[in-house]
C-alpha cells in the first residue's frame, strides 16, 4: 500500500482487505476509504476466496492486440530509413497514411520505442546497414510473444 510505484486501485484494494481483518462492517470501511459498500464487499470476497492474488488486475476480455509484428517493423523501418515527401520529417499522420495504420497506432509505436521524428534538432536516422536487423531484435524483445501457430517476422 505504501510503495511509491503501486497503483491507486491496488492500494485501495489492499486497504479494503486490511479493513476486513479488523472486523469492521463493509459500510464503516467504505466510509473510511471514500468508496462504496458494494466495492468493499466485492474486494473482500475476492480476497477471502483467493488471497492476495485476487487483488491484482485480471486480464481483460476482448480481442487481442491488433498491432502485428510486421506493422511495428514497417513503421520503424519507414521512420528511420526514409524521408517524408511532404516535409523533411515524418508526422504521425503522414506515417499512418504511408503504412495504412491509424495515427494513434503510429504514435503509440513511436512512444514505445522513444522515437521522435518530429523533433528535428534531436532526431537522427541511422546509416548502419545492420540497422533493420537490430530493430527487429529490439521489437521482438518488447512485444508479447506471437499467438500459437502464428509466424514471427
Amino acid at each position: 500500500m505504501r510503495r511509491a510505484k503501486t497503483s491507486r486501485a491496488l492500494a485501495l484494494r489492499a486497504r479494503i482487505a486490511l479493513g476486513g481483518t479488523t472486523g469492521r462492517s463493509d459500510t464503516a470501511v467504505a466510509a473510511e476509504l471514500g468508496t462504496t459498500r458494494t466495492t468493499v464487499g466485492k474486494w473482500r470476497n475476492h480476497f477471502l476466496g483467493k488471497g492476495l492474488e485476487a487483488l491484482l488486475n485480471e486480464p481483460r476480455p476482448g480481442a487481442p492486440r491488433q498491432n502485428a509484428y510486421d506493422d511495428v517493423e514497417r513503421v520503424m523501418v519507414e521512420t528511420l530509413e526514409s524521408l517524408s515527401r511532404a516535409a523533411t520529417l515524418w508526422s504521425a499522420c503522414s506515417m499512418a497514411a504511408k503504412c495504412s495504420l491509424s495515427s494513434a497506432t503510429v504514435a503509440l509505436i513511436w512512444q514505445r520505442f522513444a522515437i521522435k521524428p518530429h523533433r528535428h534538432e534531436t532526431f537522427k536516422s541511422s546509416v548502419d546497414p545492420q540497422f533493420v536487423a537490430k530493430v527487429r531484435n529490439i521489437v521482438r524483445l518488447y512485444l508479447p510473444s506471437p499467438p500459437p501457430g502464428g509466424s514471427e517476422p
